[in-house]
């Protein structure tokens, strides 16, 4: 299986989830977080799934704090959904692959 999570920098987050004209999913996550761990081979499914109309991508809270104080992200896992510059989708804690695909398919507009 392709690996279509892309890996957020610090020196790369603007260009990749602030100048991307599709919509980005961000994981915020750390290697010490149990339910990020647990979730992560979801992530993977929803990367592969939606490969053609969204990007994933997720940031380690650990090397790059700036980002996450910069959004507010205090508990993790957190996804943020990006959409034209804005965090449209905001959901923090583990959750399930139908969860976070119903809330993806309303901000894409898919029914």
């Amino acid at each position: 299986m392709d690996n279509h999570i892309i890996n957020l920098t610090d020196t790369n987050f603007e260009t990749i989830v602030l100048n991307n004209n599709k919509p980005v999913l961000v994981d915020f996550w750390a290697e010490w977080c149990g339910p990020c761990q647990m979730f992560a081979p979801i992530l993977q499914e929803i990367s592969q799934q939606y490969k053609e109309t969204l990007i994933v991508s997720k940031i380690n809270i650990d090397i790059f704090p700036n980002i996450a104080s910069q959004y507010s992200v205090q508990s993790i896992p957190t996804l943020l959904l990006f959409k034209k510059k804005k965090v449209v989708y905001t959901h923090v804690g583990m959750s399930s692959k139908m969860e976070v695909i119903k809330n993806i398919n309303k901000y894409l507009n898919i029914k």
